[in-house]
């Protein structure tokens, strides 16, 4: 019988050292896909494996994880904007609620989209059913179950502290300043622009 999933989901993957990831459940695509970037190829065991970088959490490019996955493929792949490009496939297990099974990913650069990570319809066939109106329907994490679970990853603050004075936090352009500022630690504050004036005085600026 097929399980019920949503349109959202965790997934866990501990090969690769990533103890939770949200992924989008799109049943239009054929290929599941991560998002990754600096990533290289290297021989091991005299096969080709592969090495790159992956921020799983949305919103938070500060929290980076180290993984290498054996390459089992190069795809000519079309993306959400409609170009197609070439992507290194990897194979490795992946825990869903109770079940733990092979998907393939295609590493791809997932900056701009909403989701670190996409789930496909080859990794759905004969395994679940999608009700689009639901989420996280096998598993739930808390933000401290989060927090501790990514703590070993997140790097000692060492950066500037900038402040970011504009109108909307949640605008995606000042969101894409925020991200990058914490991503290479720094500490970014918000000033709403306006509650803030400026002043100026030659005599008594203010």
């Amino acid at each position: 019988m097929l399980k019920i999933i949503g349109s959202e989901e965790w997934c866990v993957f501990k090969e690769l050292g990533i103890p939770a990831i949200k992924a989008r459940v799109d049943s239009g695509a054929k290929t599941s896909s991560i998002q990754a970037t600096n990533i290289s190829v290297f021989r091991k065991k005299k096969e080709d494996w592969v090495k790159f970088e992956v921020n799983p959490i949305q919103d938070n490019r500060s929290i980076t994880v180290d993984c290498e996955a054996r390459l089992v493929d190069r795809r000519i792949v079309k993306s959400s904007s409609g170009i197609s490009e070439e992507r290194f496939v990897i194979r490795t297990p992946m825990t869903m609620g109770d079940d733990t099974f092979e998907i393939e990913l295609t590493l791809a650069n997932r900056d701009t989209m909403e989701f670190r990570m996409l789930l496909g319809r080859e990794a759905l066939n004969g395994r679940f059913m999608v009700n689009p109106a639901k989420s996280y329907m096998l598993q739930t994490f808390t933000e401290d179950s989060i927090s501790a679970s990514y703590a070993p990853y997140m790097k000692e603050k060492t950066g500037l502290k900038i402040a970011l004075l504009a109108s909307n936090p949640n605008l995606y352009s000042n969101k894409r300043l925020i991200e990058a500022a914490e991503a290479r630690g720094h500490e970014i504050v918000f000033l709403n622009v306006e509650l803030a004036y400026m002043k100026l005085d030659a005599r008594s600026p203010e």
